[in-house]
Formats: structure tokens, sequence, C-alpha cells
């Protein structure tokens, strides 16, 4: 499906701030100097950022997720166990960065208190966008913890790979697999404790109000009822 005008346009606007982010963040300096750089008329550039350099953040953000998808759905990864699966998308999401100083300075703006639920947001959204590109299943409360567990590990991962300045950036790869592998005893104790009959009595109650948690998929409206559009059916 093409782009839409809105996101063509945003996508130019971005182009043109990134030459400033280094020096003036994701600031009204640096969208203005977008404007400017690209031509674009000013009332059309707030339509379509709203809220100026922090709309451009957000999109910069989003277009690494972007890039990440595509390259993991291009890759083989039949012979990988899942965590070297997950430990790739995470490694793919960082390789693609062509400009770690506009991560700095997202890092920064999204850490201010007005603009925390926005960094908060896009961090989720990173670890969601991996589990759905990996053929994650999960409909129950296992949706939500995988997510919330990928994302603690993207952000410490970020943090450490912004001071990161050893050869190839192997010492960032290394604290993935640590971080990877943490998460995986995670799991395997929650494994072993279900297991047990003992534990399992004791957390009936708890384990029967977990159940029914249900991914947001499955609160989405019915496709199928009379007068709903359901795209191109062609």
């Amino acid at each position: 499906m093409p782009a839409a005008p809105y996101d063509i346009a945003k996508q130019e606007l971005l182009e043109a701030a990134l030459m400033h982010v280094a020096f003036d963040g994701w600031s009204d300096a640096t969208f203005k100097a977008a404007v400017r750089d690209s031509g674009m008329d000013i009332g059309l550039a707030k339509s379509v950022c709203p809220r100026g350099a922090i709309d451009l953040a957000i999109a910069f953000h989003k277009r690494g997720d972007e890039a990440m998808i595509a390259a993991v759905k291009a890759a083989d990864l039949t012979e990988m166990k899942f965590r070297q699966k997950v430990a790739f998308a995470l490694r793919t999401r960082f390789e693609l960065i062509m400009d770690k100083e506009a991560v700095q300075r997202g890092t920064t703006l999204f850490a201010l208190p007005h603009l925390a639920a926005d960094g908060a947001k896009l961090i989720w959204g990173t670890a969601d966008a991996i589990w759905t590109v990996l053929g994650d299943t999960s409909e129950d409360v296992n949706w939500y913890t995988k997510r919330a567990t990928l994302s603690g590990v993207y952000a410490s991962t970020v943090l450490y790979w912004l001071g990161d300045d050893s050869t190839d950036t192997q010492a960032t790869w290394d604290f993935i697999d640590r971080r990877i592998e943490n998460v995986m005893q995670f799991e395997k104790v929650k494994a072993q404790m279900n297991s047990n009959p003992a534990l399992s009595k004791l957390m009936a109650g708890p384990n029967w109000l977990m159940s029914q948690i249900k991914a947001p998929t499955q609160f989405a409206p019915p496709t199928d009822l009379p007068g709903m559009w359901r795209g191109d059916q062609s």
C-alpha cells in the first residue's frame, strides 16, 4: 500500500530535521529549520506535526521499528532457538540506527516528566513489534508479561548502547545476550512453579484471575457483521 501524503510529508520533515538534531536536539528550533529546509508550508507542517519536533522524534523511533520488522521478516531464522531470535531482533533494531546522536537526544527528550508517557509507549511499541514479527500468538496475560519484560530489556540496552565504545559494539551485543538469558531463567522458574502441585494449588485463585486477562486483539470488534467494511475483497 503506497504511503499517504500525510506520511510522506512527515518523512520529508524528518529527513530535514535530522540535519539539525545533533546541534539543537528535538526542539522547536529544529522543527523550524526542518520546515525551512524542506520548503514545506508552515501550515501543512503544523498539521502533520501538531507537537512539532516531538512528533518528529516519535516518527524517527517508529521508522526504526519498521526497518527492524522488514529486516527480521527478510532473515532466515529457522535454525535459531527462540532466545536467539529475540536477541537477533534486538540487535537488528540497533544495527539499523544510522544516527546515534538522534537517539541520544530522543532519550533526553522523553526523559522529561511531561513526555515520559510518550517514551514508555514507544518502548512498549518496540517490544510489541519484536514479539509480533517473531510470531507471538499469546492471547492471555502472557501477551502483556512478554512485552513488559522485553520493554525492560530494550530500555536498559538503549542506555548501555549509548555509552558503548567497544569494537563493533560487541559489548552491547554481549549485554543483550546476558539480559535475554536472565529473562529465560525467569521463564524457567515460572514453568517450574506451575508444574509444582503444591504451588499450583496455592496459586489456584490468582492463576484463575490471571487467566481472565486477554490480549488486546481478543477485544477487537468482529469484522463480519452486516454493514461493516472489510477492506478490499478483490
